[in-house]
């Protein structure tokens, strides 16, 4: 059962490590994190499977939704808090789904994940539909709360895809799409905020940053729908403009300002000379996407 798992093993590499010095306890944690990126590499084929059917899904209005316990579920809340102020999406567009609520952010509400009724209870209460991508998040593999939502995700005939950090799980023979990084056992036996934790969050950063590419919320590696709305994203706002028209962060500003704060509109009204209203209009005609916008002449 549970001792069986990979990700509750103990590490040969931090046995004693309770009586070692802080220095060498941090070589050790650190020589196994630098395992955690290797791990991801073998499973980029079922990440790039998982991003195309969420953009597919978006594309025809659908959602992506995230669901997790613990470690997991908060991973997974982060994820989707991110895409709002980077990308100028809906919150709507990336949700996420935590056992036990909004009270399990900053407290341990573990025993909620034992119950698979709640897990599709609580995506159901959501309004997920057929339409949306259900992506489940378990380091174990195992979890119920998780299970029973890919459970209810399925009988909708939604697309569901798996994220968990040991082989052959019960979570990746049920799911669509299984993404399973193998960084092998913690530094502390069964703690899985370490090392499966980072694996997830590179996971879910790989997925939801080429969500956004290939929607078209990128122009070269600028973040153009970046949101200005304290004195660093004005800033970072500015240079953005910047870099993608040729101006000087001057004129860049003056832009921004004439685009009533819009990054993609400023770039448009730079490189083409015309007014906001234009650029808004062309950014319209080409589904908010810059680099169409200049295709399409």
């Amino acid at each position: 059962m549970l001792e069986n798992l990979l990700t509750e093993q103990r590490n040969p590499a931090s046995e004693g490590i309770d009586a070692l010095p802080t220095e060498q306890i941090l070589r050790i944690a650190n020589a196994e994190d630098l395992k955690v990126a290797k791990a991801v590499t073998p499973e980029i084929p079922r990440i790039a499977e998982a991003v195309e059917a969420i953009v597919a899904a978006i594309r025809r209005g659908g959602r992506l939704f995230y669901i997790g316990a613990g470690t997991s579920g908060r991973l997974g809340v982060l994820d989707a808090a991110e895409c709002p102020p980077t990308f100028s999406v809906s919150p709507d567009v990336v949700q996420a789904v935590i056992a036990g609520g909004e009270g399990a952010l900053w407290q341990s509400t573990e025993a909620s994940e034992d119950d698979p009724e709640a897990g599709a209870r609580d995506l159901l209460e959501r309004g997920f539909t057929a339409n949306d991508v259900l992506v489940g998040i378990a380091a174990s593999g195992r979890t119920p709360y998780v299970l029973g939502a890919v459970a209810a995700a399925r009988k909708l005939g939604a697309v569901t895809a798996g994220i968990c950090c040991t082989p052959d799980s019960e979570l990746s023979r049920v799911v669509d799409i299984a993404i399973a990084p193998l960084p092998g056992p913690e530094i502390l036996a069964g703690s899985t905020r370490m090392k499966a934790g980072t694996a997830t969050k590179l996971v879910l950063n790989m997925i939801s940053t080429a969500v956004m590419i290939r929607l078209g919320h990128v122009f070269g590696n600028l973040m153009v729908n970046v949101r200005p709305t304290n004195a660093k994203l004005i800033d970072r706002a500015r240079r953005v403009i910047a870099a993608a028209s040729g101006v000087d962060e001057r004129r860049a500003a003056e832009l921004l300002d004439a685009a009533g704060g819009s990054v993609r509109a400023a770039i448009v009204m730079a490189r083409l000379g015309v007014d906001r209203q234009e650029a808004e209009r062309r950014l319209e005609a080409s589904g908010g996407r810059v680099s169409e916008v200049f295709r399409n002449g």
